[in-house]
């Protein structure tokens, strides 16, 4: 498992981690200002989350339960992440999901 989880800091999981909360935040900065307090909040409390627990997950790498725990983690708040977007999609705020596949 070592080989295989060198920590957050590895070639392109921060990076890409990092890329996808700034295209949460630029777009999010577009949507209603009636959505503010709403789904405008969530996702950009969740966003960050997900390199979050990634860099928790790769602090715990030595320990295979809580390095997959953190690991659930940073995908249960990618899916909810994924889920605001999808919801601002369908209510016309965002118009091109592709940078956030």
């Amino acid at each position: 498992m070592k080989q295989l989880t060198r920590g957050f800091r590895e070639p392109g999981v921060d990076k890409a981690a990092s890329a996808f909360r700034q295209d949460v935040f630029h777009y999010s900065k577009a949507w209603p200002r009636e959505e503010r307090y709403a789904m405008t909040d969530q996702v950009r409390r969740s966003s960050p989350s997900v390199g979050a627990h990634l860099a928790e997950a790769g602090a715990k790498r030595e320990y295979p339960a809580h390095f997959l725990c953190k690991l659930t983690d940073a995908d249960g708040e990618l899916q909810e992440t994924l889920h605001w977007l999808q919801t601002a999609a369908e209510c016309g705020y965002v118009t091109r999901m592709t940078s956030f596949r």
